[in-house]
């Protein structure tokens, strides 16, 4: 009698974790995205990147992926604040006024950002949701709210998009943009997500790597990336991503997308530098997916690849998608940049900076003393072509004054 009783009980269990499961993936369908189909498919075979019903890196990328599920749940010291993040609210009087540079970038927190440069306005990754997730109450949560109101930002021109993860594309946000005048820029394939949430086809260039359109009196160009890309499988491949090389009369920016590190950044920086400032991605990162993130070592040597005179670390202070320190980033970019001759700009999310003209406290260091690991305890070293023995040469660095231990 109880056997039978345990079994009706497991039954039910297994029925209602069915039942929750099917709810979820009813609620979060629209958020999934959608497929390519007719012109836009054929227009994705043409592509230099796809091979086999899929996009594919020029350099492979190598992943232990028993070891990364293992440590999926790991936690750590300081993975995520343990006060409110100091972040700043941002004025929309501020962003009313035209920069006196030419050239003002506001830091939202991971990967969005506000660019004005050169009398155009664009976004980029804008992510207001309070998850980087398709569900409600489900993932990834935001440490600290929008630093602005979508609805309080000034009319933006261009909204780019580096690649379909949630946490750079995020469904909520694109269909509170449908009234919105803007185009968005985007890598083959995506126009299928954004029609299906409500986009009209004519606000909508896609565009393959090394293919350009124009904002105003900005050439804007799709540059390789080494990542991914997904709604329901973060390696299904069915679209492609990149970064951002923008170029204007007086300024030119660089955005890295979500990337590893890989060879074609050099030619980035021949064709469309030296940049003004870059945005490179430099948190989110493991030993177990070396090729996925550039870590903040290759973050500044990226930096120096594509000859920026300044960067600004992105990619982090927002979510937790990796369990390294959420300070780490910053920290050891900071360390790392001792080395070189390339600035760190490091504004607080929500501040206006204009890079070219900085004034004082526009890169104070704002956020906590917290626990992290150095590059010698914990390195980030690529491959060179997604084989394991096949590591990168980093150049040789002085290793940050204090270990983690120390402090």
């Amino acid at each position: 009698m109880r056997r039978g009783r345990r079994a009706v009980a497991i039954a039910l269990g297994v029925l209602a974790a069915l039942a929750l499961g099917i709810t979820l993936m009813l609620a979060g369908c629209q958020s999934f995205g959608e497929h390519a189909s007719g012109d836009r498919l054929a227009r994705m075979r043409q592509s230099p990147e796809w091979h086999d019903g899929r996009f594919e890196n020029p350099q492979a990328m190598w992943s232990d992926l028993r070891d990364a599920l293992l440590h999926a749940l790991a936690g750590g010291p300081d993975v995520e604040p343990s006060g409110q993040v100091p972040y700043a609210t941002t004025d929309p009087a501020v962003l009313a006024v035209a920069p006196a540079s030419g050239l003002r970038v506001t830091w939202f927190g991971h990967s969005s950002m506000l660019l004005e440069m050169d009398g155009a306005r664009l976004l980029t990754d804008p992510i207001w949701s309070d998850r980087a997730s398709p569900f409600e109450g489900v993932g990834p949560h935001r440490w600290y709210p929008p630093t602005i109101a979508l609805d309080r930002l000034p009319a933006i021109d261009a909204v780019l998009i580096s690649h379909d993860h949630y946490d750079h594309l995020d469904w909520a946000t694109i269909v509170a943009m449908r009234s919105w005048r803007n185009v968005f820029i985007v890598p083959l394939g995506i126009g299928a997500h954004l029609q299906r949430w409500g986009i009209p086809a004519e606000r909508i260039v896609e565009l393959d790597w090394w293919q350009s359109t124009r904002v105003g009196a900005l050439a804007v160009t799709l540059v390789p990336a080494r990542h991914a890309s997904g709604r329901l499988n973060a390696q299904g491949d069915q679209t492609l991503w990149g970064g951002f090389a923008l170029v204007g009369d007086r300024h030119r920016v660089y955005d890295s997308g979500d990337t590893g590190l890989f060879d074609a950044m050099a030619e980035i920086g021949r064709r469309f530098g030296p940049f003004d400032v870059a945005m490179i991605e430099a948190g989110q990162y493991d030993a177990d997916w070396p090729d996925w993130h550039l870590g903040p070592e290759q973050s500044v040597l990226s930096a120096q690849r594509v000859h920026a005179k300044a960067m600004i670390p992105v990619h982090w202070g927002l979510f937790r998608l990796a369990h390294h320190g959420w300070t780490e980033p910053v920290e050891r970019v900071l360390a790392a940049a001792r080395c070189t001759d390339v600035p760190v700009i490091t504004p607080r999310p929500g501040q206006s900076i204009e890079p070219t003209a900085l004034k004082p406290g526009d890169s104070t260091r704002w956020w906590p003393d917290a626990r992290w690991a150095t590059a010698a305890e914990k390195p980030i070293v690529a491959t060179t072509d997604g084989v394991d023995a096949h590591r990168v040469a980093l150049p040789a660095c002085a290793p940050a004054s204090q270990s983690s231990s120390e402090r």
